[in-house]
Parts: C-alpha cells; structure tokens; sequence
C-alpha cells in the first residue's frame, strides 16, 4: 500500500543502535532484548500486513518494573517506543517504526489474583483474551468481551483498541468489562488507575485509558469484570432475499426490548465461504443471515427465540433454524468465528471497521455495495449487527497493479459513509496509521487540537506509538504550538487556556 504516509526516521537514534540494544540488555537481561534481524523481522508488522518496517530492537519484559525502566531510559535519550500485545491489530496500531523500540508484553501473562466473591479477575496484560475465561471457567465465570482473534489476542491490544466482539450487544466492550489498570508513562512512572470494584477512589479516567491506543502509557496490569455464566445459550439462524430486510429485522429485534447475547450478520459471499469452511449448516440460498443467541433457563431461551421467530415471521424469511444442540450451536459460531480467515480461502482482503446507528443499517449495506462495484471490487459483509459495528471485507487480488490502492480508497468511503449517517471512524479495530488520516471526517481542527493536548499532558516528547492515530500535520502543529508557549508565547487557544 502507498496511500499512508509513515514519518521518516531519526537518522541520529538509528546510528546510535548498538549502544541502544546494549542498554537495554543491562537494563531487562539479555534474554528479554530481540536486536538480530532475522528476529527483529518477526516485528515488523502487525495484521495490516501491506506496511512494513524494521524496529530498531525489540525488548520483551518481565514485570512492570522492567517496563518503566525502559520507558524511563528511551525518554531520556529521546527515543521512540511502540507498545505492542500479539500484534493482531487490523488498522497498523502495532506498526513499528525504524528508529523505535518495540516493547512487547507477550512474556506478562499471568492470572494474579482471582476474586470470585467480587467478581474480579487481576492479570497481566500480556495474558490473551480467551485465557481469562479458561482461568475462571471451572468455578463457572467467564470474561465477556471476545472478539474473534481472542485466541491469539492480548488483554493489552484489547485495552488499547476498547475491542468488543459478538457478545458484546448485551455485556459491552472492553471499557465496560474492565475496573482497573496499572499504567506506566513515558517517564517511568506507575500509575494506578481505578480498582476492584466500581467507582473507586480518585478521578474516573479509565475511560479515556482504554482506547487510547498506547499514545498515554503502557498497560501491564488490569482487574476486569468476570461474571457468572448463564445457564444455557442457544443461537437461530435466519436468512432473508436482502440484506435489507436483514438488517430491518435487526432493528426491530432491539426495537421490541430484547437484547439476545449477540446479533450476528452474513451476506451470501461469507455464507457461502464459512459454510464450506465450518460445515454449519448455513442456508446457502439467501443473500443474507442473521445469526442470534439468546440465553438464561431453558424456558427463557425458548420463549424469546419464539419472540425473535415471530418478528422475523413478518419479513417473510427464506430460512429460519434454531439450533438443536451444543454440537450444532458449536458449529455455527466456529464460522462465524473463523469468517475472516475463511474468506482469504477467496482473495485478500482488507478488513474495514465502522459503526452506524442501526436504523441506518439497510442503506449503508447498499451503499457499500455499490461504492465497492465502483472500484470494480467485491465485498463480504460480516459484521456484530446488534450494535452497528460493520466489518466490510474488500477483496482484492494484491498481486495485480493498483488493486491495493483501490482496496483503500473504496474502505475509505465505507468509513466516510459511517460517519455521514452519524456513525463513527471505528468501533473495536482503533484508529493506528489505517485511519488517521480520516481522522477530519469525524473530528474537526479544533477536537483535535484537544486531545493532542491531551496527548502532550501523558507524553510531552511526543515519543509512545509515533504516527499512529493523529493526522501528522496536526502533530507537528500541536508541537510547533507547544514550543512558542514554552517560549513565552500566546496559545492559540487563549491566554486563559494557555495557562
């Protein structure tokens, strides 16, 4: 890909990496620092796999304490740093640049302590997502935000991109699971941030944490929600002639007052491609399928699939399955699950992310068809319908000359389109270097101007997760404008607010 432009390295901090990787093993060990090429090159890229770049080392710490002696040691020689979990993150939130190191926190993966009279787990962030629930499942807890690389996937990328998944519609994204943080800023000092239990003492900034993606600190502990699992779950599968009368049915589901576990959407070109995967049972002959969980006791579950049945029973559905057991309700969410891998079986692809209002939901469909057919480019929609949050896959051919680049102009107008209608740039996946760039089409100069000042108060230097998030001329303005105060001048924004 061509269309992102990525700052140019420091020539001085490049020159100067020998004395670097040498510190950083007296500081961490020798078996915590990655300074060969071949390993280095293991880093250098996360899931948007089209950009590339050699780090300058990479340092994989222990404890937190590690990890501040770093920061504390890269600011002082004024040199960049990139916070890294698994590296799944689809918008380059990972992305290293050549004169940063890469501070992974893979090796920080322990459970701490286990609260189930509280209901609180304390982990290390480099645990993945599906560990916390196998921790507490035998005592019959589990932690809900699971998005589909939760396999792979770390507490750390999940906090730092706010990441949902399919259960989120009824139990929220990672913000709303999450009670605590352990925080290291660049200067090397540990932060608690919250606790174990709501509304703890001191100023509520979790929320501007989670998500903040690496620009703040480095998350190396976190005390999240784990709750009680229900009784049983079952999924329904129903398939539509459209999408829009799929995505109808959606609002009209949430319109009536349920709120089933999740809201899963297909159209035909990922029916027909998990189906061959999973072997699940999908309805191939509809152009869309919704895939619906409910759960609680047994009579519960099966007087609001009944409900659902009956406000999908107006729309004439094609198709309309409920499952029959835990081997087919397996089934189904292992397509649903491997859906994007399934589609590379297909082409490349590139994996958007959005959200919309729901009542929107049958327009946007259609448009982004047709912005696709422009481009000449084929698109499979799988998204979490429940709560807006789309997942259009493009698919290209990466070895064929501009198909790449076509890719990204038709995902930047899906983005656009999400926020005409009053939705937003991203719903779990982050901003990263894939969507900085359109950060205006949501955001005006003067919003911008705010959270880069938000940013300066966490990183003044300008050093954590470089080119990611915020468009680079508004950086270098939001810098040029902090030298001349500094210097005794007037902010922009006023003398009060200067101060």
């Amino acid at each position: 890909m061509s269309l992102i432009e990525l700052p140019l390295p420091d020539s001085a901090v490049m020159n100067a990496r020998d004395q670097i990787v040498r510190d950083l093993v007296g500081i961490c060990g020798e078996g915590a620092v990655i300074s060969d090429e071949d390993g280095r090159r293991t880093f250098e890229t996360d899931a948007l796999t089209a950009y590339r770049r050699m780090p300058l080392a990479v340092v994989l710490p222990t404890s937190t304490e590690d990890v501040a002696a770093v920061l504390k040691y890269a600011k002082a020689h004024g040199i960049k740093v990139v916070p890294r979990g698994a590296g799944t993150s689809l918008c380059g939130g990972a992305l290293p640049a050549e004169d940063a190191i890469v501070l992974g926190v893979s090796k920080m993966n322990r459970v701490l302590e286990l609260d189930y009279q509280n209901r609180f787990a304390r982990v290390e962030t480099g645990i993945t997502n599906l560990a916390i629930s196998a921790a507490v499942a035998e005592e019959g807890f589990f932690y809900a935000p699971d998005p589909s690389s939760q396999l792979a996937c770390t507490l750390a990328g999940n906090l730092a991109m706010n990441s949902g998944g399919a259960h989120c519609l009824k139990y929220g994204v990672t913000t709303n699971n999450v009670l605590g943080v352990k925080l290291v800023t660049m200067d090397g000092e540990i932060v608690e941030i919250g606790g174990s239990y709501l509304d703890a003492e001191a100023y509520d900034l979790l929320a501007l944490i989670v998500g903040s993606e690496g620009q703040f600190g480095i998350i190396t502990e976190a005390t999240v929600r784990i709750l009680r699992a229900a009784e049983g779950a079952r999924p329904m599968m129903i398939g539509f002639e459209t999408s829009a009368k799929a995505g109808i049915c959606v609002a009209r589901i949430i319109a009536s007052g349920i709120i089933p576990v999740a809201i899963e959407f297909m159209d035909r070109p990922a029916i027909e491609v998990c189906e061959a995967f999973a072997k699940a049972g999908y309805p191939t002959d509809v152009e869309a399928l919704l895939i619906i969980e409910v759960e609680g006791s047994e009579q519960e579950i099966v007087d609001r699939l009944a409900y659902i049945a009956s406000i999908a029973h107006e729309l004439n559905p094609q198709a309309l399955v409920v499952s029959a057991s835990d081997e087919q309700s397996a089934k189904i969410w292992k397509g649903r699950k491997s859906a994007f891998g399934a589609i590379g079986r297909l082409a490349d692809y590139y994996c958007m992310d959005g959200t919309i209002p729901l009542g929107h939901l049958p327009h946007v469909l259609e448009e982004i068809s047709a912005i696709c057919a422009r481009y000449g480019l084929r698109v499979a929609n799988i998204f979490h319908a429940g709560d807006g949050n789309l997942h259009p896959l493009i698919m290209y051919d990466a070895n064929s000359p501009g198909e790449i680049e076509k890719a990204e102009r038709a995902g930047a107008e899906v983005l656009k389109l999400c926020v005409s209608v009053g939705g937003c740039l991203t719903g779990e996946h982050g901003v990263g270097i894939e969507k900085r760039d359109l950060m205006r089409a949501q955001f005006t100069d003067e919003d911008l101007a705010v959270q880069l000042r938000i940013k300066a108060v966490f990183d003044p230097d300008w050093l954590l997760n470089p080119g990611k998030v915020f468009p680079l001329d508004a950086v270098e303005q939001a810098k040029a404008e902090a030298d001349r105060v500094a210097r005794g001048g007037v902010s922009a924004a006023g003398p009060a607010e200067a101060a």
